[in-house]
């Protein structure tokens, strides 16, 4: 947070990705990068295949840094950062934030204020939104804290204490004789640690290593979270999306709540204070966090597939899906500003994902990061070989993994035509959704067979689970999907929509089935049920061709996507097996604590600085003429004369971060708040 001059201004940190699914591979924190070299890699002939990228240097750190509370790294701390991690340091640094349902925040004050991001309180403002207000546009303070305005179904926890379970868990598996699981066994423990406490708590045991460990996280749950502050969207999301995942930025990405206890403002011993000077360059500064799920030892077999299946697969999805909306908002259609605030928040968080995945697709692309993993994956090999026992347990981990990715490979054209098209996927066509539930409860009735009309009424029920879009929105999504299909489909599947076409092209028969079809709405669908003949309509004609093949690439990919998390989770407990707490585990969205530093790096030619202040805002704003999306409301613009335009506004930092760490505190080695996690740049 910055230095207070004229104004409460928040200086946030731009860090490595935090508002979007997790990336498979990570580049290394500046002081731990190691400079790329071609080299020999001394390698055994029953672990290692042919080089199939320029052997580069790993960095020690190439897995991240996101360290558990329960295992800090005491040493490696007192080294880099000659930081002694006390047992006061490091409780003040847990308790000292919290988890939101889909971020982080931190205490800032003795009676419970919450500081955390703009981006993560955006649906709750348009909750807390009366008649005749628009939050969303206009921002929201609450002068007195009786205007402070609760949050219906929003909590926060706060970590309380730490077990490790993972003797209980291991006896109870070896001694089961029924065949016990061992999610059933951390239910067991999870009902029974809660029942201690006289406050509301949840409970989560969470495997670390993939399974080589298990604690037991007691979380505090406060369930009366009221609004403090917001600022205007124009402010919260300045710069849009053309600045989003690069830097120099210039937004202010930041909200304040607070949590109440028996109606009064909570009152609680941990909470971080503001730094009164900020950050400087090199400063050791800290993240403490909940990084969502990371996969970040996925082998190279795996990490190619990402690479030319599942990332573009991912990207022509949310770009589809953003391409309808964004045409659908700009066409001026007609509704309600309600409506178009959902919509265009819903599109931020696509094209925030859309950053990440492009990013993250390049680095996979970058022969120099994958010969890094390459040369760190055959290293590991080794470490397993060494030793007799775990080379018998784990020698062939990764050749059963390569193989389980070539026979996902066989089917993955097919799989990515069809793609998302499972109910409940929020961002894709609901008509082509209901288009194969029909087709499968067409296939089914033609049995004539009365075992079958329990299935036949549980895929009723699932029409219901479908997004409803304006037609015009499903015009685009079908013309692209029909598209994808005509270019991903195995050639028998190709005819088969060829012949469905008749001769039209994609965005004709896009056409074709959203204006004659009922099942472009619930309504419609509801309507379709009722009738006797379902094969009339042209989008249950589609869904009655491809249903059964659409089942059987999703039991099959599932099965295969199944084998492969058994064998991850060997490789969890292999690595463990090998390094020991010598490296953090992957994350699972429970608080972690992360390290790195301020520090600057070259971009486009020149060097970007370690901050940002309000001048670049204001120059932003001008040098594109005011225009969206970098204008600020009026009385941005009238700013008073004693506020100082130089006071920082973003920095950036090597931290560690990845969605679920929106909203973290960035601190000092004093637990002074000198950042708030809002975003990474497409360089992390």
């Amino acid at each position: 947070m910055s230095a207070l001059k004229t104004s409460t201004i928040v200086l946030f940190a731009l860090l490595f990705f935090a508002c979007a699914p997790s990336a498979t591979v990570t580049e290394q924190s500046e002081e731990n990068r190691v400079d790329s070299v071609e080299q020999e890699v001394v390698t055994t002939e029953s672990t290692v295949d042919e080089p199939r990228f320029p052997l580069a240097e790993p960095g020690l750190f190439d897995n991240g840094k996101m360290w558990t509370f329960e295992h800090p790294p005491v040493d490696y701390f007192l080294e880099e950062y000659n930081l002694e991690l006390t047992n006061q340091w490091v409780t003040h640094a847990r308790m000292g934030s919290v988890r939101l349902p889909n971020c982080t925040g931190s205490f800032v004050s003795e009676t419970g204020l919450i500081l955390t991001n703009h981006h993560c309180t955006r649906d709750e403002v348009i909750q807390v939104t009366n008649s005749g207000e628009n939050l969303t546009r206009d921002g929201f303070y609450a002068v007195n804290v009786s205007d402070e305005r609760r949050i219906d179904g929003y909590y926060i926890d706060q970590l309380i204490d730490i077990r490790d379970v993972t003797e209980i868990i291991n006896s109870t598996l070896e001694s089961s004789e029924d065949g016990t699981s061992v999610e059933e066994i951390k239910a067991e423990i999870e009902q029974g640690i809660a029942q201690e406490y006289d406050d509301f708590v949840i409970v989560e045991v969470v495997g670390l290593y993939n399974g080589a460990l298990y604690s037991a996280y007691v979380f505090k749950r406060y369930d009366d979270i009221r609004l403090v502050m917001v600022p205007e969207l124009e402010v919260g999301y300045f710069g849009g999306d053309p600045d989003n995942f690069t830097y120099p930025r210039y937004v202010l990405d930041m909200a304040f709540m607070r949590a109440y206890e028996d109606d009064e403002p909570l009152q609680t011993d941990y909470w971080f204070n503001w730094s009164e000077t900020g950050a400087e360059a090199g400063e050791a500064v800290f993240v403490v966090g909940n990084p969502g799920s990371t996969e970040r030892l996925n082998t190279i077999a795996q990490l190619e597939y990402t690479r030319d299946v599942s990332h573009p697969t991912l990207l022509w999805l949310f770009n589809n899906f953003t391409d309808a909306v964004t045409g659908y908002l700009d066409s001026g259609a007609d509704i309600t500003e309600e409506e178009e605030v959902e919509l265009q928040n819903l599109v931020f968080q696509i094209q925030n994902a859309i950053k990440a995945y492009d990013g993250g697709l390049k680095a996979l692309q970058n022969d120099e990061i994958m010969g890094r993993r390459y040369v760190n994956e055959n290293r590991f090999r080794e470490k397993i070989m060494e030793d007799e026992e775990t080379a018998e347990k784990f020698g062939d981990l990764h050749d059963s993994i390569q193989e389980i990715v070539d026979a996902k490979r066989e089917i993955s054209s097919n799989s990515s035509a069809l793609f998302a098209l499972s109910p409940g996927v929020t961002i894709t066509s609901g008509l082509m959704q209901r288009s194969l539930i029909f087709g499968i409860i067409q296939t089914l009735m033609e049995m004539d067979d009365q075992s079958v009309m329990e299935t036949v009424e549980f895929y009723k029920s699932m029409v219901t689970s479908t997004p409803d879009w304006d037609k015009e929105i499903e015009r685009s999504m079908v013309n692209g999907r029909v598209q994808m299909m005509l270019d991903k489909f195995d050639d028998e599947q190709k005819s088969i929509l060829e012949g469905l076409m008749n001769g039209k092209s994609a965005e004709e028969y896009a056409n074709y089935i959203v204006d004659n079809s009922l099942l472009t709405s619930h309504e419609g669908s509801n309507t379709l049920l009722a009738m006797d003949d379902f094969m009339s309509d042209p989008a249950v004609e589609f869904g009655y061709e491809f249903a059964f093949f659409y089942e059987m690439i999703n039991m099959e990919m599932f099965e295969y996507q199944g084998y492969e998390e058994e064998l991850n989770r060997e490789v969890g407990l292999a690595h463990f097996a090998v390094y020991g707490t010598e490296f953090p585990p992957d994350a699972t969205f429970s608080p972690r604590l992360q390290d790195g530093r301020v520090l600057s790096y070259e971009y486009n030619g020149t060097i970007a600085p370690v901050n940002t202040t309000f001048y670049g805002m204001f120059d932003r704003h001008y040098s594109h003429g005011m225009a969206e999306p970098w204008s600020l409301p009026e009385n941005w613009r009238n700013f008073p004369e004693d506020f100082d335009l130089s006071t920082p506004l973003n920095l950036i930092s090597t931290n560690d971060i990845i969605g679920g760490n929106s909203g973290s505190p960035l601190l000092n080695m004093d637990l002074e708040i000198v950042g708030l996690i809002f975003d990474g740049n497409i360089e992390s």
